[in-house]
């Protein structure tokens, strides 16, 4: 890291101890100049993410700039609402208390962010813990070079540049920058061996993380489904910015009564998606760097499994043509890794059964997919597996959605955000219990004890189930008789009545 990176984070420090940061009007103008800078380099971003990305100015517009707006504009309606102490249920020995919960900002926190998203992916956690009222050090990924130079350079000029500055670093020094910094919270984006590695950094002071990671997302599709309609959702949902999306379906689990059909209907989509030539299609991007690209192309490079469509590839323009691979099992070497690229796996299976076993043979996935009017296959499906979240009859809309959280589960991750759900991951929820119980109802608690005065406190903090019938009826009627006495005589002590 470099010295001022460590100043930076000392002054985001300093700027916390103010409370300047817990002041509401401040996070909503901190949050409306994030969306200025939005409205004001949206071309400028295009740009950026074009010489990192290659990716087309609607994916990005869509996917990053109107997301991220939404999340601003959705933060900002609902701040004051989220802010408020939250008063909870009380006993009758605390009848006279205040208890209420406070949402309080854990402090200064780190956003790390991914290379395949780099504005969404670093902006709306970045919303939510301002929102929260946190200072942020915002790290963007070093993978997206011209995304990563742009923040730094143009973010400072529109949030304060003290409780949010932009640091950017390479691989080795942003292990540094977890490694020898204490922060109040951390929430990271990436791969699941990096988040193996920030949760040991974190354990080193206990900090709280979010690990938003990734997997291999499995999309069942059965004979009951529109075959058209899933070809075309499923292809649209893979070949997003050229597969490096954590969210893409990653094998289909297809019945093998609809599977030759089910593959010829992908290869249509995808020769009407971008054409014969994809590599000319001003719609179909490339892949990151050479690194992705080299492990990539050792895949397709393996011959194990069939290519049905696809498969070719262009190392110095770090194009891959979208892939379809079928006849692969879970010993593939597809089947190791998360795909992150533009290779689509298809395996056979007899039925729904068979989908599931394999499901739950390899880890929690982010997300579960499903193609089905089958009713009975689509609760057996949510009630025999598990995963982050899950879409039926599309792809990776569940995360456009703030009413959702957005997570993984195991080792897709760790905790969640979006929305009211963003909020409540950057928030301390502070547990208040303000008394005002007079003095003379307390005395049951204190010693010297007696079986009197045990009986009385057991009746007054003692749960039970809910009685019914007569039994219930009479406990009732005693609990509020007792409620009766007690207010009563609160109240002759305190108003002499």
């Amino acid at each position: 890291m470099k010295s001022d990176d460590y100043e930076k984070i000392a002054q985001a420090r300093k700027a916390f101890a103010t409370g300047k940061t817990k002041i509401v009007s401040f996070r909503k103008n901190q949050l409306r100049q994030l969306a200025k800078f939005l409205n004001e380099n949206e071309s400028a971003l295009c740009d950026a993410i074009m010489q990192d990305l290659r990716r087309s100015k609607m994916e990005t517009v869509l996917a990053e700039i109107v997301m991220t707006n939404n999340a601003i504009v959705n933060a900002l309606e609902n701040i004051d609402e989220w802010c408020k102490d939250e008063h909870q249920p009380k006993a009758l020995l605390t009848l006279f208390s205040n208890v209420y919960i406070r949402k309080e900002p854990f402090g200064v926190c780190l956003v790390i962010a991914s290379w395949n998203y780099p504005i969404a992916l670093l902006l709306i956690p970045v919303i939510s813990a301002i929102a929260a009222g946190n200072c942020v050090i915002i790290k963007p990924s070093e993978c997206s070079a011209k995304v990563a130079d742009l923040l730094l350079n143009l973010l400072p000029k529109y949030i304060d540049n003290e409780c949010y500055p932009v640091v950017v670093t390479d691989s080795v020094h942003s292990a540094q920058l977890v490694e020898n910094n204490r922060f109040d919270f951390i929430f990271f984006t990436g791969g699941t061996a990096i988040g193996r590695l920030i949760m040991k950094c974190a354990a080193e002071y206990l900090t709280p993380v979010v690990l938003e990671l990734g997997g291999k997302n499995p999309c069942f599709v059965d004979k009951s489904c529109d075959i058209k309609t899933a070809a075309r959702r499923i292809c649209w949902g893979k070949f997003l910015n050229t597969g490096q999306i954590c969210l893409a379906p990653d094998y289909i689990l297809c019945e093998a009564e609809i599977h030759d059909e089910f593959v010829q209907e992908v290869k249509a989509v995808i020769d009407n998606f971008y054409g014969p030539d994809a590599q000319k299609s001003p719609d179909y991007g490339r892949i990151i760097n050479d690194r992705q690209m080299s492990r990539l192309v050792k895949l397709l490079d393996t011959n194990d499994g069939k290519i049905v469509y696809g498969g070719k590839y262009d190392k110095k323009d770090k194009y891959i043509s979208p892939t379809v691979v079928t006849d692969v099992t879970l010993n593939s070497a597809y089947m190791q890794q998360e795909m992150f690229g533009p290779i689509l796996l298809i395996m056979s299976v007899a039925n729904i059964d068979e989908a599931i076993e394999t499901i739950n043979k390899l880890e929690k996935p982010l997300a579960l997919y499903a193609f089905s009017s089958n009713r009975q296959n689509i609760d057996k499906l949510l009630f025999s597996t598990t995963s982050g979240g899950v879409n039926i009859n599309d792809v990776t809309m569940q995360y456009t959605l703030e009413s959702l959280p957005f997570g993984g589960v195991g080792n897709s991750g760790i905790g969640n955000y979006h929305g009211k759900f963003g909020f409540d991951a950057f928030t301390h929820k502070r547990a208040v219990l303000h008394d005002g119980t007079p003095e003379a109802l307390m005395k049951v608690r204190y010693a010297p004890y007696s079986e009197s005065k045990l009986s009385q406190s057991k009746f007054l903090v003692n749960k039970s189930e809910k009685s019914t019938g007569i039994v219930g009826w009479l406990k009732s009627i005693l609990g509020m008789s007792i409620l009766g006495v007690v207010l009563a005589y609160g109240l002759h002590l305190i108003f002499g009545v």
